[in-house]
């Protein structure tokens, strides 16, 4: 289970100030662990007639692409919720050298994931390779940040990008702070994002990149 505090800043500037903030500081182990950024690709696939998101799931093909290591990374999510900005669903990954999907490989791959293995039986129901499509795309800089606070760890990711539509018309700037819950207890996450939302311009933000971005697709598909 992802359980993650998703906040939206109105600009860059405000989103990498709360790395130099005090509170964000304390959080941070005496010795902080600053992940190498990271440019992330992200294909989305469904079919065309989007079952897969309309069932309430997600199919993603992530390219990482930093420094010193370049892969592929398959995401499944499926199921969950949203509230003021916290997330929680269900999600399956799979890395990869080449970038290719495909269903059974991919659940094979999983069968020993800690989230429930049959729940991909409900994602995938009816559905063969043939009918996946690329639904949408996007790309952002991300900075990840290892906090940890009480018993609990937690990754702080700094999100930075532009969504862009097909022909590139149209633009919605990516500007989120995702705080995601690697070990610990939810209520620590909840008195993080507090911590930092009290002194931090932004908001909680119920809405995915992922949402977002087919949105906009769907708007050039007038559908």
């Amino acid at each position: 289970m992802e359980t993650e505090v998703k906040l939206g800043f109105k600009d860059k500037e405000s989103l990498y100030k709360v790395a130099l903030s005090e509170d964000f500081r304390k959080l941070c182990p005496d010795n902080p662990v600053i992940h190498e950024p990271f440019l992330l690709e992200n294909t989305y696939l469904d079919t065309e007639d989007l079952t897969i998101t309309n069932r309430g799931g997600a199919i993603r093909i992530r390219h990482y692409s930093g420094a010193s290591e370049d892969y592929y990374e398959f995401t499944v999510k499926y199921g969950g919720g949203t509230s003021k900005g916290l997330h929680r669903r269900f999600e399956w990954n799979v890395k990869s050298n080449d970038g290719k999907f495909s269903i059974e490989a991919f659940k094979n791959a999983c069968s020993a994931s800690n989230d429930p293995y049959d729940l991909l039986n409900e994602v995938f129901k009816d559905i063969t390779d043939d009918d996946l499509k690329v639904a949408c795309f996007n790309a952002f800089n991300r900075t990840v940040y290892a906090l940890s606070y009480n018993n609990s760890s937690i990754e702080a990711c700094f999100d930075s990008g532009v969504i862009k539509n097909f022909d590139g018309s149209k633009t919605d700037e990516i500007c989120e702070l995702e705080l995601e819950l690697i070990k610990g207890d939810i209520a620590d996450l909840d008195e993080v994002a507090a911590l930092i939302t009290a002194g931090a311009d932004c908001a909680p933000l119920d809405k995915t990149k992922y949402m977002r971005t087919l949105n906009m697709a769907l708007g050039d598909r007038k559908r």
